[in-house]
């Protein structure tokens, strides 16, 4: 729950209109009001102060903005997840690793998704050398072509699962370290 909503919430099962529990912080009504619909974030003292009026813990509000700040960061940690995946977009493995050794202590879970992406690479390029061969044989562009279309469509549909926090489509012929599809 964000901190203004928890606030709303505490003062009104004391009673306390917007204006009394100003007026028992030396805070303004508008501030509060403020606070309240989440257009400012209150100063550690400023949230002392409402905590005391309220009768509440200062901790309450502490842990309650530690949430929000994990949620953010999940948000953050998807987004760079999402561009891993989309990294496989072509069969081209710098970008992965780039972006894999970038991140790789920071977000937990990225090196199952790194190894599904390699292992997805590594079958695409298998097809595109393989459509070469055979367009150089046939003069056919066609697989080659399709090979091309599905990856990407795959790689695009993969990167907005995850950054939307669902899980994304393992496509391998192995699989390094942990059976398990894990989409951390």
């Amino acid at each position: 729950m964000e901190t203004g909503k928890l606030i709303k919430e505490l003062r009104t099962k004391k009673g306390l209109t917007q204006e009394e529990l100003a007026d028992k912080t030396e805070v303004s009504a508008r501030t509060i009001q403020r606070i309240e619909n989440g257009e400012v974030d209150p100063r550690a003292y400023t949230l002392q102060m409402i905590a005391k009026a309220l009768d509440v813990d200062y901790s309450l509000f502490i842990e309650n903005e530690s949430d929000e700040s994990q949620k953010i960061q999940k948000a953050n940690d998807n987004i760079w997840v999402g561009l891993l995946h989309l990294s496989g977009f072509l069969p081209l493995i710098f970008p992965t690793v780039l972006i894999w050794n970038l991140k790789k202590n920071i977000i937990k879970g990225l090196t199952d998704h790194y190894q599904a992406i390699i292992s997805f690479q590594l079958i695409v390029l298998g097809f595109v050398l393989g459509g070469l061969w055979i367009y150089r044989q046939a003069n056919q562009a066609t697989p080659l072509i399709g090979v091309l279309l599905i990856s990407s469509l795959l790689s695009i549909f993969n990167a907005i699962q995850v950054m939307s926090g669902k899980p994304y489509k393992h496509i391998s012929f192995f699989r390094l370290g942990n059976k398990n599809d894990k989409t951390e």
